[in-house]
């Protein structure tokens, strides 16, 4: 299985982090990727950088004036009279603003809060470089899924919470969408992502929800106690030609291996039962027990369940990192979930 990687995904270095009221160190840290790199490099696995991407890729699921936003908002940011050292916004346009006409200010403190649903995507001088090259990684891992393999893209920063033209919860590029729209323009028919990170993939949903060529399956904690609090409902099915091509499983706070690992099943029978002919796997670790924010409880061995099931699809895969913060333990399960697998 092929690894894609780009040192120059380390450069990211977000600092700022709000927790209930709470300023602390931002967990999405270069350190993350260094760990999963290194169980890339003990399992043998061939890491290579990817090929250049052409911006194509990305506006097929973003719109220019946010890609825009984040190649040159923060040259426009550091200019601001007291400015801090990345971009944070701290108003954000209301349902009832946009009801009524809002549009984007010129001004980059506005445009800071146009573009973003939370404070938890700060933007720094070298954002823009490492989202890029997460984003090259997941085509990239797309296009040997197209070949008819499977392959792991070491996205960093992670990507499912971005929207087609807003950043959110450490995303700021839609690295899975990115990898679904290139395997449906190399020909795949029907294309299935299976989300099992810990939180919603709220972005992901949006940008797919009126599609009825891409299912999205997402397992997850319970939004009225979890990020991105606002969706995830086993409700949202998808809309017009979508309809019934969204599928969420919010599970209980705690829900440990058992619930989790069925849950997983279940979304892999969707994608059966779609007929899926090409796989994406936003694969994230915060469900782990042993997270700083754990919400589901999941062992080793629930990730290495998770793996045999997925892999038990034998579809083309392109497998996409997402969350995961315990830089002590993801490297580990990284190892357990391919070798479940089937690396």
């Amino acid at each position: 299985m092929k690894v894609f990687w780009n040192p120059i995904q380390l450069r990211h270095a977000p600092s700022f982090f709000l927790t209930r009221g709470t300023v602390r160190p931002n967990f999405e840290i270069p350190v993350r990727a260094e760990a999963l790199l290194e169980a890339c490099h003990g399992m043998g696995l061939s890491v290579i950088a990817p090929p250049p991407l052409d911006i194509a890729a990305l506006l097929a699921v973003h719109e220019p004036e946010y890609l825009a936003f984040l190649r040159d908002g923060y040259a426009a940011w550091a200019e601001l009279p007291g400015a801090g050292p990345e971009i944070v916004a701290n108003h954000h346009p209301s349902p009832e603003m946009l009801a009524n006409g809002a549009r984007p200010p010129a001004g980059i403190a506005g445009r800071a809060g146009w573009f973003a649903v939370d404070a938890a995507c700060p933007i720094g001088p070298h954002t823009w470089e490492a989202v890029f090259h997460a984003a090259a990684g997941a085509a990239a891992a797309a296009d040997e899924a197209a070949r008819g393999a499977a392959a792991y893209a070491l996205a960093r920063p992670p990507g499912h919470h971005a929207y087609r033209a807003r950043a959110g919860g450490h995303c700021y590029v839609n690295n899975a969408a990115v990898a679904a729209e290139r395997l449906r323009a190399k020909g795949a028919e029907r294309v299935a992502i299976l989300d099992i990170d810990s939180h919603h993939g709220n972005g992901t949903q949006s940008i797919f929800w009126n599609r009825p060529d891409v299912l999205f399956v997402s397992v997850h904690g319970d939004p009225n106690q979890y990020y991105p609090w606002f969706t995830g409902h086993a409700t949202e099915r998808g809309g017009g030609d979508g309809a019934g091509c969204n599928l969420n499983f919010p599970l209980p706070i705690g829900t440990g291996d058992a619930g989790w690992v069925d849950a997983v099943e279940s979304g892999v029978a969707a994608a059966r039962a779609f007929g899926a002919e090409a796989l994406v796997v936003s694969l994230g670790f915060d469900a782990s027990v042993d997270e700083p924010l754990n919400a589901l409880s999941v062992t080793a061995n629930g990730f290495a369940r998770a793996g045999a099931a997925i892999g038990a699809l034998g579809l083309p895969a392109a497998i996409v990192q997402e969350g995961g913060y315990n830089v002590d333990v993801i490297g580990g399960l990284l190892t357990r979930f391919l070798d479940g697998f089937g690396r």
